[in-house]
């Protein structure tokens, strides 16, 4: 089964959330790529849509295998065993934690335009990414969104890996996926249009969502 693109994801996950929806619920997009998934959760559930700044840390010479992760609120978590397996060094994890820190720092000011973070004290939160591979990042998001006081994390995703959903059901309160592959290759393969999110879309689905958000009310 696959999608046409993130949005068409996006509204196949509405269906799995919908008795979960309440006064208090917060979708969290991971940028880029979650954002246009996100973006038709929040619509669908008449619920805030907000960026929870997330970034894999990518293994020496391959930037796409994630060894770990970072996320705002100062989290990081690391795969020790796979990086140790690529041969990565205290100083290649210095500097790959320097660089993706200060990307994820540079997004969310962009992506925030000066409008403060949305308070997660209390909330009911859906963090959404377009797919989960090893889950690490997802993973660094529901601690920084535990560590910012949600009363629940949610992790919801079109598409998930068996290995990384487990590890994720060990600390969300719920992890869903519409589908589940029992091996999966790759996310993208999943989607017909699976082509980079920019930062120009991420920042367009942000104003249309606060904007309809805003009407709804």
């Amino acid at each position: 089964m696959g999608f046409e693109d993130r949005r068409d994801a996006g509204r196949a996950l509405v269906a799995l959330l919908l008795a979960r929806a309440g006064p208090a619920t917060l979708v969290l997009a991971l940028p880029r790529g979650g954002v246009p998934v996100a973006f038709e959760v929040a619509r669908a559930l008449a619920a805030p849509l907000e960026v929870l700044g997330a970034r894999k840390l990518g293994a020496p010479g391959n930037r796409e295998l994630a060894v770990g992760a970072v996320a705002e609120g100062g989290i990081a978590v690391l795969d020790a065993r796979a990086a140790r397996r690529c041969g990565m060094t205290q100083r290649n994890l210095d500097d790959v934690l320097l660089r993706e820190r200060a990307e994820l720092e540079r997004q969310v000011a962009l992506f925030r335009a000066g409008r403060a973070k949305r308070d997660m004290d209390g909330a009911n939160a859906i963090v959404v990414d377009d797919g989960l591979a090893t889950g690490l990042t997802a993973l660094a998001a529901v601690r920084a969104a535990r560590a910012a006081a949600a009363a629940s994390v949610i992790v919801a995703v079109p598409v998930g890996a068996p290995q990384a959903l487990a590890m994720l059901e060990r600390e969300a309160d719920a992890v869903i996926s519409e589908t589940t592959p029992r091996r999966l290759r790759a996310v993208g393969l999943f989607y017909r249009d699976f082509a980079p999110v920019t930062d120009e879309e991420v920042g367009s689905l942000l104003r249309e969502a606060a904007a309809e958000l805003e009407v709804a009310r």
